[in-house]
């Protein structure tokens, strides 16, 4: 779980105290832990020269060390930015740093690639953690002019650039804003370049953090990179009540972990009968209530009787297959599973009252005792 200072872009941690460039240990957002550094290259082969820079939050970028300078994971390095400079951490170095290239820009090329320039000094640290200290101040005054403007959005970051010439503005909205007064009004008041991003709800959650209701922190501010949208037809596979406070995460949107198990309930459903096909018996015709597709049972109803009967997968294709035929089953109790109770003997025994909630009360009683009679007696005098 990520500090509270370095997980909003830098700071002192107060586990590891490394200032916010650990990579191990847990402190940042969407780290990548390099299991190659300890591995030699073949012979005659040149270390990878791009790296992964990591910036405030999840904003990470490849850069190219083109002056073939000694840098480590972790280091804190000063990279060639639109305008001016920019200072951010090194997350991946060396063949993994190839690795992610691939995975994440196939159509990169490495010599149009910008630049390090060098291995931030202690000057460029001192600004670097200025500007972060800055930035919630900033963020409120930009708030504050765009209500004044009337703008319907929400300003939910910002970041600094490393030299403090320019600040992006991350905001969320439900449609476009002209926000061209806003900039004007924002560059006149702080003195500087103004970047304005769209972001969506995921991604604010993303940047921002949170704890989800499973109790760990969320997905999407610590491993998950890619947002692929979430339909209520993941909700509907499971076998989940389409209740929007349990399916909703903090973002407002369907939960992302709907996905993470949606094709092995799509695979296992593959074995099942379908679900609109009626069981006619000749006490009725059963409806199907529920299914669970891992113990591979279903669950059928009579209309106007709260029962359900629990079937396998065999034992209802077998029904429906004698439908066809035009047969019917006198009853669904005879198909249905006969689940015995079976009480687990867990070899536990009650060793001297161990269990018991007045087990103390004895020894409670001889403490007061004591207690009380020894103010009852007289204390003698010394003669």
């Amino acid at each position: 779980m990520s500090c509270n200072s370095c997980s909003s872009g830098g700071g002192k941690p107060n586990g590891c105290r490394t200032n916010g460039t650990c990579s191990t240990s847990g402190c940042n957002k969407l780290e990548v832990y390099d299991w190659l550094a300890n591995i030699d290259l073949p012979g005659g082969q040149q270390t990878y020269d791009i790296l992964e820079v990591r910036f405030k939050n999840s904003r990470k970028d490849f850069y190219r060390n083109e002056q073939k300078i000694n840098i480590q994971v972790g280091d804190i390095v000063v990279v060639d930015a639109a305008s001016g400079f920019d200072v951010g951490i090194v997350s991946v170095a060396g063949e993994l740093a190839r690795i992610q290239v691939r995975k994440k820009k196939k159509d990169f090329k490495p010599l149009e690639a910008r630049k390090v320039i060098r291995i931030a000094n202690q000057k460029d640290i001192d600004l670097w953690i200025k500007a972060r200290s800055n930035e919630k101040e900033l963020m409120y005054k930009a708030r504050t002019l765009a209500l004044n403007i009337g703008l319907e959005m929400k300003i939910s970051d910002v970041e600094y650039q490393g030299d403090m010439s320019k600040a992006i503005f991350y905001y969320t909205a439900e449609g476009r804003v002209d926000f061209r007064q806003l900039i004007k009004d924002m560059a006149s008041e702080f003195r500087m370049r103004i970047e304005m991003k769209q972001i969506g709800a995921r991604q604010e959650s993303s940047r921002l953090g949170g704890i989800g209701s499973c109790g760990r922190e969320l997905c999407c501010s610590t491993w998950l990179t890619d947002f692929r949208s979430v339909s209520t037809s993941a909700a509907r596979y499971q076998q989940l009540s389409l209740n929007p406070q349990k399916l909703a995460g903090q973002c407002g949107k369907l939960k992302c972990c709907l996905n993470f198990e949606l094709d092995a309930y799509l695979e296992g459903l593959k074995s099942f009968p379908r679900t609109d096909v009626r069981l006619k018996t000749q006490k009725g015709d059963a409806y199907h209530v529920k299914t669970d597709v891992f113990k591979g049972t279903m669950w059928y109803g009579f209309r106007g009787e709260s029962e359900l009967y629990p079937l396998t997968s065999a034992r209802v294709k077998e029904i429906i297959e004698s439908n066809k035929k035009g047969k019917k089953p006198s009853d669904l109790k005879d198909y249905q599973i006969k689940e015995a109770a079976i009480v687990e003997d867990t070899g536990y025994s009650n060793l001297d009252g161990q269990d018991s909630v007045s087990r103390f009360e004895k020894s409670f009683k001889k403490n007061n005792r004591k207690n009380s009679r020894r103010k009852k007696r007289p204390n003698k005098k010394k003669e």
